[in-house]
């Protein structure tokens, strides 16, 4: 079995069947898997899904303040602002680009510890990176394990059901696969460590980055705008991890083949580019899985990249030493 098919824990009811086709699981199957990869409590190797979900519960009782006693015009224009705008483009700039696909470098440390925390932090690293390889590898097929084609809950629920890693690695596969993250900062755990979390990443790492980044944001929020602000931006960030999780449904077309001519050029994968996710966050999914390595994914002039943006200036400060930029390379291939 190639590593790419076992790096990632295959859920209970399978990736495919005997004949190699999807298994699409009910409801109820998709439930149990949850069910099953939050028991924390008898099986401490689910740690980094259950976290994803403590982080959702904490910020609660702030959401709850900010519908109840600091809802507002302004506070609205915020809330939409910081979630679908600046969250969005940050999940880009640092997990997509940067610690997935290695398109750009830093030139120091700091400038990606403060890239890394530009904003709340809610996933951690470990759930998004190693598994969107896999799902780069395997686009809408099974094994995929946001595979659009299993339906919206599929994608809902892949946090829990199909993004954490294997837990019975070998020591060699576990190499490769914390190689995925050497770049990123992340304290990595030793292979005996990882026999015990079942993680790349440290437990005590990952709680304390996620803590002091909530501390330094809630403070300097209400620094700026008071209980109003902080709960209002601390509700986006809530808002935009709990419904990112639907992004790869819609981006991959609803698991329908949805290409339209002149505007999505890959057509191996059921990606697509969408004009919301493109202007608001640099992801124009269909030109990303055309040229996954590059830091830029907005070819057309059209196609505002924020993301790109926010690394080209960095670029410009010396605060990035490189990039990989295809676009002229897109143009003389699709244009």
């Amino acid at each position: 079995m190639a590593f790419i098919d076992k790096v990632l824990k295959e859920p209970s009811y399978g990736w495919a069947d005997s004949q190699g086709y999807l298994i699409i699981p009910t409801k109820k199957e998709l439930f149990a898997e949850y069910k099953n990869g939050l028991r924390f409590y008898d099986n401490k190797k689910t740690w980094i899904s259950c976290l994803s979900w403590v982080m959702v519960l904490s910020i609660l009782p702030l959401f709850i303040s900010f519908l109840w006693y600091h809802l507002s015009i302004l506070s609205i224009i915020f809330f939409i602002i910081y979630s679908m705008i600046i969250m969005s483009t940050h999940g880009t700039i640092w997990l997509h680009r940067y610690c997935t696909h290695k398109s750009y470098k830093f030139s120091h440390a700091i400038w990606r510890i403060i890239t890394q925390n530009l904003v709340i932090k809610t996933f951690p690293e470990e759930t998004y990176v190693i598994s969107h390889h896999v799902h780069h590898a395997k686009s809408d097929q099974p094994g995929d394990p946001y595979n659009s084609k299993a339906g919206l809950m599929y994608c809902l629920m892949s946090d829990v059901n199909h993004q954490r890693i294997a837990e019975d690695l070998n020591e060699s596969d576990y190499r490769r696969a914390s190689n995925y993250m050497s770049h990123t900062g992340v304290h990595i755990n030793s292979y005996k460590q990882y026999q015990k979390w079942g993680s790349v990443a440290s437990p005590l790492y990952t709680v304390l980055l996620w803590l002091s980044n909530w501390t330094f944001w809630y403070i300097a929020f209400f620094l700026m705008g008071g209980h109003a602000l902080a709960t209002a931006g601390f509700s986006a960030a809530m808002f935009w991890f709990v419904l990112v999780r639907a992004f790869n449904y819609t981006g991959h077309g609803k698991g329908e083949v949805a290409h339209k001519e002149g505007i999505d050029f890959d057509r191996s994968n059921l990606s697509i580019n969408q004009t919301r996710p493109g202007w608001f966050s640099g992801e124009w999914h269909n030109n990303h899985h055309l040229y996954p390595h590059s830091a830029r994914s907005g070819f057309l002039p059209y196609q505002l990249d924020l993301a790109w943006v926010y690394i080209y200036c960095l670029s410009k400060m010396g605060m990035v030493s490189s990039f990989i930029d295809s676009k002229q390379d897109f143009l003389k291939k699709h244009t």
